[in-house]
């Protein structure tokens, strides 16, 4: 078999691994609007990027973080107590060191039980005010956190090679994939026809 029926494989499976290279690369390239030959070309995700943004923004707000998980993980009863802790050792702290620094005679008439009783007063009125704090707010997160709105201006704000470095991050196995793809068929494409060529003598 002659050399060049060999090598028509391997030229195959490059050239189509450097068509997918190129297929990629220009996902992202140029990053700017550019003319060639009078026609103007811009990569697909930059010039997209205010359409991603849009949809983006649909899909986290609809899909993965909607306004009612924000007041259901709010409202939990996990997150209540978590505030509830951490107000109780910011109450101690102030009884136990705070306090008496700053009213080092007053502290002198508050002992240990004194000092207990207070903080016991202190949370039982918490234990109140946390959980209509909290549903105060709840009620408030439509209107005043627009997660879609969000999203969106921060992709569309993005910079175009951070878009890239993010969607590389992501996609990165990905788009190595398919330039092996690219050059897998390419060398099977190859070997056919050399193969077609070879029986056809």
């Amino acid at each position: 078999m002659p050399l060049s029926y060999l090598l028509l494989p391997l030229i195959a499976g490059l050239i189509g691994w450097f068509t997918n290279y190129v297929a990629v690369t220009m996902l992202f390239r140029p990053r700017n609007p550019t003319k060639i030959l009078g026609i103007t070309i811009q990569g697909i995700f930059p010039k997209r990027q205010k359409f991603l943004a849009e949809r983006f923004g649909k899909l986290v707000a609809e899909q993965l973080l909607s306004s009612q998980d924000i007041k259901s993980r709010l409202l939990s009863g996990e997150s209540i107590n978590s505030v509830m802790q951490m107000i109780e050792e910011k109450i101690e702290n102030y009884l136990e060191d705070v306090f008496p620094e700053k009213y080092p005679i007053t502290s002198i008439f508050f002992g240990s039980k004194r000092k207990s009783q207070i903080k016991q007063d202190l949370m039982e009125e918490v234990h109140v005010a946390v959980p209509e704090l909290l549903e105060n707010y709840a009620g408030r997160i439509d209107s005043e956190i627009n997660i879609e709105e969000m999203v969106r201006q921060k992709v569309e704000e993005l910079d175009p090679l951070k878009l890239e470095k993010l969607i590389n991050s992501i996609l990165k196995k990905e788009f190595a994939f398919i330039e092996w793809i690219g050059a897998i068929l390419g060398f099977f494409i190859g070997l056919i026809q050399v193969l077609i060529t070879y029986l056809s003598k």
